[in-house]
């Protein structure tokens, strides 16, 4: 972070549930806004659910965090991870879905929303400009990500979807 002079701003993935992935992206991104103020925070927040695991320190760590995204990020984009493995048993068909899976539905996720940052185009843009058009006020800044069409990591690329199928998926 040292040799950060023009960067637009700072991309941080993480994990609201137990172990070190609430606390430490957390006191992460405090620093990083400690150092760099006037720089945009954009977050890949993956929040726990009941559900899915029965960590008992979770709920009290996502509802720490979520203080914390509050006041130290500009954008956050929320991956729920009970909807994850939903959309890999429903969807996507697999019975007992991987952390390469999740990975992959995530990844295809932030992918989509992060192209615009990437690529040259008429609908270029940067981080900020990105939260002008999603963010109605500065604390409202978690938004939901939606994608599709829905693939698994080993099936083919490209396929056929009509217009209802596309939708079901979002």
């Amino acid at each position: 972070l040292l040799h950060v002079t023009y960067g637009p701003g700072f991309q941080v993935c993480q994990s609201l549930g137990g172990g070190t992935g609430s606390g430490m992206g957390t006191l992460l991104i405090s620093k990083i806004r400690e150092e760099y103020p006037d720089r945009m925070m954009m977050t890949f927040s993956v929040f726990p659910s009941p559900k899915v695991s029965d960590t008992v320190v979770e709920p009290y760590n996502a509802t720490l965090s979520v203080h914390q995204l509050v006041e130290n990020a500009d954008e956050c984009m929320v991956l729920d991870n009970e909807a994850l493995y939903d959309i890999c048993f429903r969807t996507l068909k697999l019975t007992t879905p991987s952390f390469g899976d999740l990975n992959h539905l995530i990844s295809a996720a932030m992918s989509g929303v992060t192209c615009c940052l990437r690529f040259p185009g008429q609908l270029t843009s940067d981080l900020r400009k990105l939260a002008v058009n999603l963010i109605p006020f500065p604390r409202l800044h978690f938004v939901m990500v939606g994608f599709a069409p829905l693939t698994s990591r080993g099936s083919q690329q490209y396929f056929a979807l009509t217009v209802p199928e596309l939708t079901q998926q979002m």
